[in-house]
């Protein structure tokens, strides 16, 4: 990136961010999350970092906050309230330490590890021991008296305890004021109750609600104050000394705070909370990192509107911001085109990722995304990432429009889209890439499961005409394989022997390995299920499929063509004379769930979706993947989305996952 890029790029950050800044702290608004603005604010500090000579005074990385909003005492801070680096990776902790080090010419004696709450930043003032004033952080300067609202909350003592130590007439304490989940939950519900917009999220809350300005409202909602920081100069030696003493005078710390003896200590702590932070009542999104010793901490002291002696580590986040370099066209196992962005290289959810999927035409033109634009992406577990938004104020002048091609971008053919249908389809049956798309599924993890032939031994087992199609998976012998590059005997032998390991399989995974077009693992349980057998699925017609429970007429019609046409029940015969045994369907017996359907949604912390599914079957239950009247239950982890919404509307039951591991053991 040239100078002149470089400079257009950081005003359009700096514009973006100040823009979601306001709302986020002025106005208590939100109108992306906290990780993607994390994200722009990243790539802010790294530009700025290159090319120095572009900082400017009013740039967002030399700020510490918003304004403090009209209708509130304006209260002077005893010191200003600086603002804490970020890093996202653990290389970034080790380069602060080396910067640390390199200035004070000595090794960290320790550091302090804390959790990062997400709340409302506080500074509570007590003189001779009585509480007198709480004042948000405001700009870091100047906050806002908010005394009322806070002496409500039954974790802020409103006068200190007796400690055996002199203290100074007045005490500043910092620390954050916290919303747990279950009452943010709580809090939804009667706004839903209200017809009133639910909160984003605890802080959201928690800002809403201290800046009320009738205490009752306050008082209403369960808050909890944690303290972490004394702003008042004390002759103590280290910071885990300072939480001893918080916790001495009266105030709540959080338990999960310890002293670390280096770094090692530090990634252990980091690791720890990234696994565990979904148990946690309240939402965190890293871990601050403080140099433990306060001599050090006072002689490494701040730069611009950083301390320099603490610093967040943010735990890989689920959305980021990234820029479109370019969108292809992929052709999957069933014929469909799907449009998918080509990215700048970003970190989310822990991996590296480079595309993001479009799905199709009409969600390009819905989000209207062109090649250049900066986008908001998302990304859960290891599904492909989503495009979430785009930042339209970001977009370059020479941004490029996306339409789908007219030709496959494999084979050529011509792209059809079928009346009422939103997806793209090459027109071809024996597209290669369709062909090969079917290969990669077929040994996939939710269908046959075979170990250690992924896409790149595929490919080169079709590029060296082995493999046309998945019956001759079942072909291959240990002398075929060897001749080929990278494969040695063992390789060779371990790749045949797990296909024969897969020669015998049940009914279900073999209608979903089959690559049917809208058919997933739930309709091919419930394709299993009705007929039971291999043979008796083939010889159904159209109309027995509409008769089965959540299989409507395009599923249907999907399951009618594909076993009417004569190259897919050949390729199933084939499977069949090379040894590959579809095992009858064997239906539970009766269980607790016997005739239930249940829905699943959300992310759950203790089961995966997959497993709940098992327990429920097993129970003589089944799975749906929508919510309907004939629905039962829906079982609901984090972030539930539209299932749950629809559930409420039609009064279906809804279960926690503590609600259903209580219904299965009871």
């Amino acid at each position: 990136m040239i100078k002149q890029e470089a400079k257009v790029r950081i005003q359009k950050l700096r514009t973006e961010i100040n823009h979601h800044r306001y709302l986020y702290h002025v106005l208590d608004k939100q109108e992306i999350s906290d990780a993607a603005l994390d994200s722009l604010k990243h790539e802010l500090v790294k530009l700025e970092k290159e090319w120095p000579e572009l900082i400017t005074p009013d740039s967002p990385s030399q700020r510490v906050g918003g304004k403090a909003l009209a209708g509130f005492k304006k209260v002077k801070h005893p010191r200003p309230i600086l603002s804490i680096e970020d890093a996202f990776n653990f290389t970034e902790v080790a380069e602060w330490q080396q910067r640390n080090v390199k200035l004070i010419g000595q090794n960290i004696k320790g550091y302090f590890g804390e959790l990062k709450m997400d709340g409302l930043a506080m500074v509570l003032t007590y003189e001779q021991g009585i509480f007198v004033r709480a004042t948000t952080r405001g700009d870091g300067l100047v906050g806002e008296d908010v005394t009322l609202n806070i002496k409500t909350i039954e974790s802020v003592p409103l006068r200190l305890e007796k400690v055996g130590m002199s203290l100074p007439e007045r005490l500043d304490i910092r620390g954050e004021v916290v919303i747990t989940k279950a009452e943010l939950a709580r809090i939804n519900r009667l706004q839903e109750k209200k017809g009133a917009s639910p909160f984003a999220n605890p802080r959201n809350l928690a800002a809403g609600t201290i800046r009320q300005l009738d205490p009752k409202v306050t008082a209403n909602r369960r808050m909890d104050f944690y303290a972490f920081e004394i702003l008042t100069e004390l002759d103590l030696p280290t910071h885990a000394q300072v939480h001893d003493l918080l916790k001495n005078l009266g105030f709540k710390i959080n338990p999960h705070c310890r002293p670390l003896s280096d770094l090692a200590a530090v990634d252990l702590y980091i690791k720890t909370w990234e696994k565990k932070r979904e148990s946690l009542p309240y939402q965190t999104d890293g871990v601050v990192i403080v140099v433990d010793n306060i001599a050090q901490e006072s002689i490494l002291g701040f730069i611009g509107k950083s301390e320099r002696w603490m610093l967040a580590f943010k735990f890989p986040a689920e959305q980021a911001t990234t820029r479109v370099k370019d969108i292809i066209v992929q052709v999957g196992r069933t014929g469909v085109l799907t449009p998918v962005a080509v990215l700048e290289p970003v970190t989310v959810a822990g991996s590296t990722v480079s595309r993001a999927t479009l799905h199709n035409q009409d969600e390009i033109d819905r989000l209207d995304i062109r090649i250049g634009d900066t986008v908001i992406i998302q990304k859960a577990g290891d599904i492909i990432p989503d495009v979430v938004e785009v930042l339209k104020r970001m977009r370059p002048a020479k941004a490029k429009s996306f339409t789908m091609p007219n030709k496959c971008p494999a084979c050529g053919s011509a792209v059809v889209r079928k009346a009422g249908e939103v997806a793209h389809y090459c027109s071809n049956p024996h597209c290669f890439a369709v062909a090969r798309e079917r290969v990669y599924h077929f040994v996939s993890r939710s269908a046959l499961n075979v170990m250690g032939l992924g896409p790149k031994i595929i490919d080169q087992l079709m590029d060296n005409g082995l493999v046309k199609d998945t019956a001759d998976l079942f072909t291959l012998t240990v002398d075929e394989l060897e001749p080929l590059e990278r494969f040695a005997e063992t390789s060779a032998k371990k790749i045949v022997e797990a296909l024969a390991g897969r020669r015998k399989v049940s009914l279900d995974k073999f209608i979903y390995a089959l690559g049917i077009r809208h058919v997933g693992e739930e309709t091919a349980r419930d394709l299993a299920g009705h007929f039971g057998t291999l043979g008796k699925l083939i010889a159904a017609k159209h109309e027995e499929f509409e008769k089965i429970s959540n299989i409507g007429p395009v599923v249907a019609k999907s399951l009618a063509e594909f076993f009417s046409l004569a190259p897919n029940r050949k390729l199933i015969e084939r499977l069949q004379k090379f040894g590959v045994k579809v095992e009858n369907y064997v239906r539970s017996g009766p269980g607790k769930f016997n005739g239930k359907t249940f829905v699943l949604t959300g992310t759950l912390t203790n089961l995966t979706r997959q497993q709940v599914g098992e327990i429920i079957r097993q129970q003589g239950g089944s799975t749906s993947e929508s919510v309907s009247a004939q629905t039962d239950y829906v079982v609901a982890g984090e972030n539930p989305g539209s299932k749950m919404t629809k559930a409420k509307k039609l009064g279906v039951k809804v279960l926690s996952e503590d609600d259903f591991n209580k219904l299965v053991n009871k």
